[in-house]
């Protein structure tokens, strides 16, 4: 959403930076979920319209590489950046010292590590119907949401015309 520190931070840092961090070469599979959509299943599991006691994994509409969503939001910000491969070894190292960086040059060891693993809805909690889908939600994109709130990260604002 519009305050997030996913989508902003590297909207922010494409507008610093000529180039962008592709931590373990961009490969993780995350399920980018709007909180707007999280928020109503919170909303439904407190009126009890949620299994008693269940777990639920809230994740988008749709699996991408965290190379895919660099790209995606380099799309929406109209930002043409190198995507540069960086082994988990050498971010591990690099987050030590980023870990005091203000905004979006902060990296700490602790994203380092998430990133080692995908972060996606497991095929047991769709089977189980314990995902957003399986509350009656229909997931928004990342597509269909960030454009409203990444704008700001064009070069020349909100009324910038994307090229053809």
């Amino acid at each position: 959403g519009p305050e997030d520190e996913f989508t902003n931070r590297f909207a922010a840092l494409a507008r610093l930076s000529p180039m962008l961090p592709l931590i373990g070469g961009g490969e993780t599979k995350l399920q980018p979920a709007y909180v707007g959509d999280v928020a109503t299943a919170v909303a439904d599991a407190v009126d009890g319209k949620a299994k008693p006691g269940a777990v639920y994994e809230l994740g988008g509409p749709e699996v991408l590489t965290m190379r895919e969503i660099m790209k995606i939001i380099l799309d929406i910000t109209d930002r043409d950046r190198m995507l540069v491969s960086l082994p988990f070894g050498l971010a591990k190292l690099q987050s030590l010292l980023l870990q005091f960086a203000p905004g979006p040059f902060k990296l700490t060891p602790d994203q380092v590590a998430l990133l080692r693993f995908d972060n996606v809805v497991s095929e047991a909690a769709k089977a189980h119907g314990l995902t957003l889908e399986g509350l009656g939600i229909a997931p928004d994109s990342i597509e269909a949401i960030a454009p409203q709130y990444l704008w700001r990260f064009r070069p020349a604002g909100q009324f910038q015309r994307k090229n053809a």
